[in-house]
């Protein structure tokens, strides 16, 4: 974000079935400042990837959006977005707690359990980004998880306390757009030095499953487009989109 860019605003609004709608709403009105952020107290219609729902006790957590302009990002390599907005949320997390990591694609986990997940919506202008719209659903102070997700976990049931969701999201938006800036100056492989470093289970063989059915294999990379790499016990490497893989618990 340069210097000429307005100064990001911040919205918070009681109820909206999503921030992520919400958002593209406002700024197909007006222009948004870069780095301006829509917070929900409660949202009727979260959403996840891939149409999963989003489980979000009112006020309890931190479900927000953030409007990006990244236009000097090819097309090819917006999973940058995914990687740098990832390791925000690990670095805003790691002020209090260890043992944080991002799951591939872009979940990030405190030990074996999910604790943020995200929904990122990129438009396009020719073989460059023109917007991002960057939806994150953090767990804060929900104490009780009721839905089907199998594994979520609360900074609070971490912690044994509660924290102030301000602080969280003004941390957040500090740490973040420092790693934007670090995009806009096209260090990119230094982000991706770091993702890598970050990943849920980087080391040793785990569980896997596709459409052939279950296997074990280590992770031996992810390409700049956001297809990870798998090698199984065989020797035999195998190439994944989203949702062509998934991550199961170890034995």
């Amino acid at each position: 974000m340069s210097s000429e860019i307005e100064k990001p605003c911040v919205l918070w609004v009681a109820e909206t079935a999503s921030t992520n709608s919400l958002l593209r709403e406002w700024i197909g009105k007006e222009r948004v400042p870069e780095g301006s952020v829509v917070v929900a107290d409660f949202q009727t219609a979260g959403r996840g990837q891939i149409g999963n729902v989003w489980e979000s006790e009112a006020e309890m957590n931190l479900t927000f959006s953030v409007v990006l302009y990244p236009s000097c990002v090819p097309a090819r390599s917006q999973f940058l977005i995914s990687q740098i907005t990832a390791l925000s949320v690990k670095e805003t997390l790691e002020a209090y707690m260890d043992q944080i990591s991002v799951k591939w694609p872009n979940d990030v986990y405190w030990k074996d359990r999910k604790i943020c997940g995200m929904l990122i919506e990129n438009d396009l202008s020719g073989a460059y980004l023109y917007s991002s719209i960057i939806g994150i659903g953090l767990n804060l102070n929900q104490a009780v998880f009721r839905g089907d997700a199998p594994n979520p976990v609360s900074l609070c049931q971490i912690l044994g306390r509660t924290v102030d969701r301000e602080e969280v999201l003004d941390r957040f938006r500090s740490i973040f757009y420092r790693s934007y800036l670090s995009l806009l100056q096209e260090e990119y492989e230094m982000i991706r030095k770091r993702y890598m470093e970050a990943l849920y289970r980087k080391e040793g063989f785990h569980a896997y499953r596709d459409h052939d059915g279950e296997f074990e294999a280590c992770i031996r990379g992810v390409e700049p487009t956001g297809h990870l790499l798998l090698e199984s016990r065989d020797g035999r490497f195998r190439r994944y989109a989203f949702k062509e893989v998934a991550c199961l618990p170890d034995a």
